[in-house]
């Protein structure tokens, strides 16, 4: 069972107070342009060991998405759950590396050093700029008549949570599991042009998980059988796919007619890497089959065909390997896509 009622809340920052207490949640005061408030509550702590959150925050976030929720009007918006509403996936939406996502304590002695002053940060800028507007995506709850916000006192009580990674969960929480309904942060700074996205995803919680389901995947199963563990004994890192082969570069827009695109694909490693069963993988996740293998080192350019398509209007490249598990994932805006015969580098 999905998330009820997912979406994303457009408006500015105008209170928030850190995360304390046995079930911390950092605290975000929201009004939309019409004045009504929201409480964003976002976990800083996991109720399942271990406790800390994994976080990663992209000072300068480029990505599609952007322009999906740039027009979207002030206030609550419900999203469908697919890769064209504006919704998030960190998965499928090539969204964040699993590397770089860091475990974080929500309150450590010294400054600048604990996930709640991390948020903080972000928050107080927001905060300070009238023109910032934040993006909270998760489930909304509420209004809740004649209740007041037991955290900011306003009427009635009104906002979102589930502001993490909502899919690859264990025991009771398997029943939020789905794709495109992942929570997070985003901030938009329009003096420096600048976005910012918060990420955060809790340690039990799988990377790779089915396309239908949002349950985690055997790692490494023929076919990707979904299942319910619980618990999870999290994998070594060296045993998953992920990052064993990079997308390091891609013509999406070509000069030539018709269009001739193509990504180019690395081997970091110390080891050969077949491509049999392999596959590139658009947006839509229409798929084309690879072959071949790479040596260590080497680089692979690889000419994009039916059905895949590499949009100019702003897209995703995934890189799935034989079992349909994802090894590496980028995406690119229709900024980056808008100079015919120039290589995006990722």
């Amino acid at each position: 069972m999905a998330l009820k009622n997912y979406g994303v809340l457009k408006g500015r920052a105008i209170a928030r107070r850190l995360g304390s207490g046995s079930s911390p949640h950092y605290q975000l005061h929201i009004v939309d342009e019409i004045g009504t408030s929201y409480r964003i509550a976002v976990n800083v702590k996991s109720q399942l060991a271990p406790s800390e959150l994994m976080y990663h925050i992209k000072s300068h976030f480029v990505h599609p998405l952007t322009d999906a929720v740039s027009v979207l009007p002030s206030g609550f918006n419900p999203l469908a759950p697919s890769p064209t509403s504006g919704a998030l996936d960190l998965i499928r939406g090539n969204l964040v590396q699993p590397g770089m996502m860091t475990p974080l304590a929500f309150n450590l002695p010294g400054p600048d050093n604990d996930l709640n002053e991390k948020l903080d940060q972000i928050v107080q800028r927001a905060m300070a700029d009238e023109d910032a507007l934040v993006y909270a995506f998760g489930e909304r709850w509420g209004p809740e008549s004649n209740r007041a916000d037991k955290y900011f006192g306003f009427v009635p009580g009104n906002g979102i949570h589930d502001i993490h990674m909502n899919q690859g969960n264990v025991g009771n929480f398997v029943q939020d599991d789905g794709v495109w309904q992942d929570g997070g942060l985003l901030f938009h700074f329009p003096i420096q042009q600048q976005w910012t996205a918060i990420f955060l995803k809790f340690q039990s919680q799988s990377w790779h998980t089915d396309d239908v389901t949002g349950h985690t995947l055997r790692t490494g199963e023929e076919g990707g059988e979904p299942v319910n563990p619980d618990p999870i004994v999290p994998q070594p890192t060296e045993s998953l796919p992920d990052g064993l082969v990079r997308i390091v570069a891609a013509l999406v827009n070509s000069k030539e007619s018709p269009e001739k695109e193509w990504v180019q694909i690395m081997n970091p490693s110390d080891r050969l890497i077949s491509l049999a069963g392999w596959h590139l993988a658009d947006k839509q996740k229409a798929k084309m089959p690879l072959s071949g293998a790479l040596e260590p080192g080497a680089t692979l350019r690889v000419d994009v065909q039916p059905p895949t398509v590499l949009s100019n209007k702003g897209g995703i490249i995934t890189l799935l390997n034989q079992n349909g598990l994802k090894v590496h994932g980028v995406s690119y805006t229709k900024q980056q896509a808008n100079q015919p015969g120039w290589t995006i580098v990722f």
